[in-house]
């Protein structure tokens, strides 16, 4: 075959490829635009629940969507007092499905209970945690500061500090976690001071992932990724002060001192002040045995080197001491007061407001992080992608819905069934997944 009938060959085989195309386009764009309710209201059942929905549960949302005021939406459980958008409503009613607790939540907050982000982990008090927040409305800032933990109600065994049995049995059993969950005080659970309790941070699964060993600034690393959607080299500023950067950080790293000066002190000036409210926690665990550990809060007053009293004492526990040497002129950690550098310079766009900008301890930290704005966005962006199936782009549309579920919190409480609702009602055509 010569090179010319190959080439005339290949350009007709193109031509074909492209018209199937356009007849594909020309089938499939007109069933995407022109969903009718039922349609929409199937989509919004399968993107929460995650199961089909019954004939009668279909009926009830795409009445809501044709009128949220019909005596089919209402009848339905439809409760049009929740929103103007007959979509949101319901949206509600396809929340009322087990599987959007035990499975679409589930897997929404299991990715934050572990540094591998994997969803394929057992139930854990964080996860049921956030998963009982949202079924509650419970203001979701309360996540990093609240006194708060959801266990079984009827779930034996019960609670451990240094067992994850009740929740496996939970999930063992198929309970319906819509029901099973009950809130109770952490503090009346665990024992822990309700002034050391600060939501997530202090249960049993976050320290097992985040406290174990180290220097405690996992914790406050995967803080961020979680909750923030941010991780710390965005943050790099080199403009901060360096008085807080601890002595296990080298200030020439491989004998090289502009690596520190243009890279290290970048992320440690302002995680190093931040995360010293973690000073007192820490994950004890039997010889080789972590998952049989628990966290532990301890202020107790120690000589910073047992050899040298000059040094002083310290309540911070002994990893926040670690590897001195490195820089014996660096800061060393005495107590869990905490100060947010960031709230100056580049990272002043992470909307720092409402919280302190200083303090001590994990709650009033968590409370700093939990209403800043970067916290609220976050929460949003989250649920844009289980929802709809993608992240949010950059575009007009995009930007729009996700501005405006933001500000629909004015700064206040974080209604994350809510965020649920108005991000199904706006993917709910298929045009914008």
């Amino acid at each position: 075959m010569s090179t010319d009938t190959m080439t005339k060959e290949i350009i007709m085989h193109r031509k074909q490829v492209m018209k199937v195309a356009a007849i594909l386009m020309m089938v499939v764009i007109p069933l995407v635009s022109n969903a009718g309710p039922r349609e929409m209201a199937k989509r919004i059942h399968d993107r929460l629940a995650g199961v089909p929905p019954t004939e009668a549960v279909l009926d009830a949302m795409e009445a809501c969507i044709n009128d949220r005021n019909s005596a089919g939406c209402t009848a339905g459980g439809g409760n049009p007092a929740l929103s103007n958008d007959g979509a949101v409503v319901a949206a509600y009613i396809a929340m009322n499905n087990a599987s959007f607790y035990n499975v679409t939540l589930k897997n929404f907050a299991a990715p934050w209970t572990n540094e591998a982000q994997s969803r394929f982990v057992p139930l854990n008090d964080y996860t049921a945690t956030v998963i009982g927040m949202i079924r509650d409305d419970v203001d979701f800032r309360g996540i990093l500061s609240a006194d708060i933990l959801y266990v079984g109600g009827t779930t034996t065994p019960a609670y451990s500090n240094s067992s994850n049995a009740h929740y496996l049995a939970m999930e063992n059993s198929g309970a319906d976690l819509k029901t099973e969950l009950v809130q109770r005080l952490q503090s009346a659970v665990t024992g822990m001071a309700t002034a050391n309790t600060a939501g997530a941070v202090t249960t049993r699964a976050a320290a097992r992932a985040f406290f174990i060993d180290g220097t405690s600034r996992a914790m406050f690393r995967f803080t961020l990724i979680n909750h923030l959607c941010t991780d710390i080299e965005p943050l790099k500023d080199n403009t901060r002060p360096a008085d807080r950067i601890r002595q296990d950080v080298s200030r020439s790293p491989g004998g090289d001192s502009r690596i520190y000066m243009n890279s290290c002190i970048g992320c440690h000036a302002g995680m190093d002040p931040l995360m010293q409210a973690y000073a007192y926690y820490d994950w004890n665990y039997p010889a080789n045995q972590p998952d049989n550990g628990q966290l532990v809060f301890d202020s107790t007053s120690r000589a910073v080197d047992p050899n040298d009293a000059s040094k002083g004492t310290t309540r911070a526990r002994p990893k926040f001491l670690i590897n001195a040497s490195n820089f014996p002129y660096g800061y060393v950690t005495r107590d869990n007061s905490w100060t947010n550098y960031w709230r100056n310079g580049p990272n002043a766009i992470l909307g720092w407001s409402g919280g302190p900008s200083s303090g001590q301890g994990a709650k009033s930290m968590g409370q700093e992080l939990a209403n800043s704005s970067a916290f609220a966005s976050c929460q949003v962006r989250k649920v844009f992608k289980t929802v709809c199936l993608r992240d949010p782009m950059d575009s007009a549309a995009d930007r729009t819905r996700i501005n405006s579920i933001v500000a629909s919190f004015g700064g206040g409480a974080i209604n994350m069934k809510r965020v649920f609702g108005e991000t199904a009602s706006y993917c709910k055509d298929g045009s914008k997944y």
